[in-house]
């Protein structure tokens, strides 16, 4: 595992790193268990990381993706992060459209949650109360140190026991779909890219703060002993008292 804090020059180099190393993990998966299986965030950062990603030589036969959170809209909406990984991911790196889960926000929140969980559970083939264990999840974090679509404050930020569920996000006056903690929790890997100036007091408050994940839900499998691994820039990491 590289450092779990990688400190970029610039958002473009962060993407860059962020893409090569989500390569190399997906590429490992497949050598050891045959297939990779990968959930994506979606915002603005990860635009420029995709775009990379979709530029390396990838055994995409071999790996199916998921979301780690997606807003309740239709799949062609502006705000949708499948219509952001489609544009930037999958169409360009020819991704088969059989090897993607996503999230149908075109329904109602409630029923995209149970939707969306039932589809999960029949492709890791899990038992009554299982998680399932991705190989790798990608997070982003927001300048109020969200992640996913846990946004500080909410009860489901103390759910470790559910894949995933809708939840209302009042000051973006939206409905969402997030996957929960204990998932992300017992990914195998994870990397999160956060990048920007916006991001600098959150990154503090994250990796240097007091443990207040309910404050911070970015904390949740933030840091070692969790496989984790940050990929921020200097502007992001300008408030940090250590940068390796």
């Amino acid at each position: 595992m590289l450092s779990y804090l990688n400190v970029l020059l610039n958002a473009e180099d962060a993407a860059k790193a962020c893409a090569l190393r989500i390569a190399e993990i997906l590429t490992e998966a497949v050598a050891a268990r045959g297939e990779a299986r990968c959930a994506l965030s979606g915002g603005s950062s990860p635009k420029l990381m995709f775009a990379e990603l979709a530029k390396l030589q990838m055994n995409w036969e071999k790996i199916f993706l998921y979301w780690v959170d997606e807003r309740v809209v239709p799949p062609d909406h502006p705000d949708s992060n499948y219509k952001m990984a489609m544009e930037y991911l999958i169409l360009p790196a020819g991704i088969p459209i059989e090897h993607l889960a996503r999230i149908a926000g075109e329904r109602y929140p409630e029923e995209a949650a149970a939707h969306y969980i039932s589809e999960i559970r029949v492709e890791f083939h899990l038992k009554e109360g299982e998680l399932p264990v991705f190989d790798l999840i990608h997070r982003g974090m927001g300048p109020d140190s969200h992640t996913a679509s846990l946004f500080p404050g909410d009860p489901l930020i103390e759910d470790d026991y559910e894949i995933a569920s809708n939840t209302y996000v009042e000051k973006f006056n939206s409905n969402r779909v997030t996957l929960l903690p204990g998932v992300l929790k017992k990914a195998r890997h994870t990397v999160i890219l956060a990048p920007g100036a916006d991001k600098a007091e959150a990154l503090r408050d994250v990796l240097e703060g007091k443990s207040d994940p309910m404050k911070h839900p970015c904390q949740i499998a933030a840091k070692p002993p969790f496989p984790t691994e940050w990929f921020v820039d200097e502007a992001s990491a300008r408030l940090l008292t250590k940068k390796s």
